[in-house]
Formats: structure tokens, C-alpha cells, sequence
């Protein structure tokens, strides 16, 4: 009888240990950390920034460790394919082309397209016939990169793209760019610090809201569920708030 009963504990022990395992696991969350007040990089190279905070808050509700890898936003997509990473959490909207790529959770916040100009322009706003013959400047391989290429492009700008929001903003304040397409939250930030003196906003860009999201490989839908779920919880419970209000004053979702 005591033979049985060692043996019925230790089975009950097997039985448990994939769920103690699945609650301690650890997941790698690919952030780019160039795109403040998101993600970014300190001199001591250790990413912080909003996006780091929530995912950082959406492991602690899966009870798994988050483990934060530093990857550049050209090549964000291919690294969590090639299993660089498990998990994409660094301000990316969902569109009709990444979808085909990668599986997204709910969304986490919902963000505009806007235009920033030198003070002194004479852009009168943020239509595509009012950048024409201008040079616009944008992120490459981002959603305002697409935009500026589709809508400005075709009516007739000269549209340069960037490795990050930074080099084209760079450009802005020295006068090689007209204008940088950008979505709005860090572009109002750049332009608070960066580009305070140069620079201002010109406009928010009509029907381009998009839902930022994590981003997982395509198939992985156990995965993305938990971060959906972890997702309502942090909502929940008021921690996506206080995350939400420490950097932008307000609640983003």
C-alpha cells in the first residue's frame, strides 16, 4: 500500500510538472529600441520605454520570465521567424501584409500617422496634392514608410526612407527633408525634444489609425492567446494604465 501511494504521488508530481513548467517558462520578446517614448536604448544599452514596460507586465500575468532582445526594425520580422525570438513587442501594427507573416493578439494601444514640417514651411497640410514635389522622409519597413511610398509618392514626392525615425527626423532639422511621416505619440515627443526648435507638427493624417500588437510566428496561436488574455488582464487590474499615464499623461488604448 505504501508502494502504491509513493507511486500515486509521484505520478500526480509528473502530472503537474508541464503546468509548473508552462508557468515558469521564459519568453524572448524581440523589441526594436529605437523609437522613443516606446523603446529605446540607454547609454548603459538596457532597452526601456513603454513597450518594454508592458511587455515586461504581460509576462508577470503569464507568470513566465520575459527575456528582452534588442533587434533592428528591418529585420524584426525575419528574426522572429528564424526563432530569434519568441514574441514581437515593439509598437507594431497590424496590416494586411504582416498579417500573411506573423499572427497578432488583441491590440495593446491604437495610433494615428502624422506630418511634421520645419517651422517656416509653407506646406499647407497633410494631403498628398500638398506633397508634391517635396522630399518626405520616413521609417523603412514601418506603416508611415508604406504610406509616404503609396500616397505621398504617387503624387509626385521624393520619398526617402530610413533605417530609423531618428535619421529621417536628423535630416529634417538640417533641410534636406521637407517633411517626416511618423506615427503621432513619438513624433510628438521628438518634436518636445529633438526637433523643439526646428520644427512643428502639421497635422494629424486622416483614417490612418492603426492597432499596435504582439506579434507572434504564424501557427503559435496558444501563444498569442496568452498574450491576448495577459493583455485584458493588465487592462483589468489598472496596471496598463499606470504604464499608460507615466509616459504619455493619459490612458493610449
Amino acid at each position: 500500500m505504501k508502494t502504491l501511494k509513493t507511486l500515486l504521488a509521484a505520478a500526480s508530481l509528473c502530472a503537474l510538472a508541464p503546468l509548473s513548467a508552462q508557468a515558469q517558462d521564459t519568453i524572448r520578446i524581440g523589441i526594436e529600441g529605437a523609437y522613443p517614448p516606446f523603446n529605446a536604448v540607454d547609454a548603459a544599452g538596457k532597452l526601456h520605454g513603454f513597450d518594454v514596460d508592458i511587455a515586461n507586465a504581460l509576462c508577470a500575468k503569464m507568470q513566465a520570465k520575459c527575456e528582452l532582445v534588442a533587434q533592428d526594425w528591418d529585420g524584426i520580422i525575419p528574426a522572429l521567424m528564424a526563432k530569434k525570438f519568441d514574441a514581437i513587442v515593439s509598437s507594431m501594427v497590424e496590416t494586411e501584409e504582416r498579417s500573411r507573416q506573423v499572427d497578432f493578439s488583441k491590440p495593446y494601444y491604437r495610433a494615428s500617422l502624422a506630418v511634421a514640417v520645419p517651422k517656416d514651411s509653407k506646406i499647407a497640410d497633410v494631403a498628398a496634392a500638398s506633397m508634391k514635389g517635396k522630399a518626405v522622409g520616413a521609417q523603412s519597413s514601418s506603416t508611415q514608410g508604406a504610406y509616404a511610398e503609396d500616397v505621398y509618392g504617387k503624387a509626385g514626392a521624393d520619398v526617402k526612407l530610413y533605417p530609423t525615425p531618428d535619421e529621417a527626423g536628423t535630416d529634417l532639422i538640417n533641410g534636406r527633408l521637407d517633411a517626416i511621416v511618423h506615427d503621432k505619440l513619438p513624433l510628438l515627443e521628438w518634436l518636445n525634444k529633438s526637433g523643439k526648435d526646428c520644427c512643428k507638427l502639421l497635422g494629424d493624417i486622416p483614417g490612418t489609425e492603426g492597432k499596435a500588437s504582439v506579434a507572434v510566428r504564424k501557427g503559435e496561436t496558444a501563444l498569442r492567446d496568452r498574450f491576448s488574455k495577459a493583455i485584458e488582464d493588465i487592462r483589468a487590474d489598472g496596471s496598463y494604465q499606470k504604464i499608460s499615464e507615466r509616459y504619455f499623461g493619459v490612458d493610449i488604448y
